[in-house]
């Protein structure tokens, strides 16, 4: 009786650190991502280029104007000359919109 309560005992113990020693992360990574996980990742820079210039061409407050849009990882730099802060302003509302666009980074300015 004595030993089959230690082999038990012994059973029960490596159970216990052969899961508590098995990675949890290594499991987790092989699920495919499901289509709302990260949609706005999906989407490469050259879309993400063009979203921003449609939404800037939108703007009829910045018709005529030369804005510059450079995307890298989903990180927009959007670099000109703009008329006013207004016009900057406006730019940046439509730049934020735009699908894919993580972080939009402000190299806009007023002519003197």
């Amino acid at each position: 009786m004595k030993s089959t309560t230690q082999l038990l005992l012994l059973t029960a113990c490596c159970t216990m650190l052969l899961t508590a020693c098995s990675k949890p992360e290594a499991r987790m990574s092989l699920h495919a991502p499901t289509a709302s996980e990260g949609a706005a990742d999906n989407v490469s820079d050259i879309d993400v280029t063009a979203h921003v210039k449609s939404a800037l061409n939108s703007e009829p407050s910045l018709a005529g104007l030369d804005i510059t849009v450079v995307t890298t990882k989903g990180d927009v730099r959007l670099t000109g000359e703009m008329q006013s802060q207004r016009d900057i302003d406006t730019a940046l509302s439509a730049a934020r919109v735009a699908e894919g666009a993580h972080t939009i980074h402000d190299e806009l300015t007023v002519k003197p």
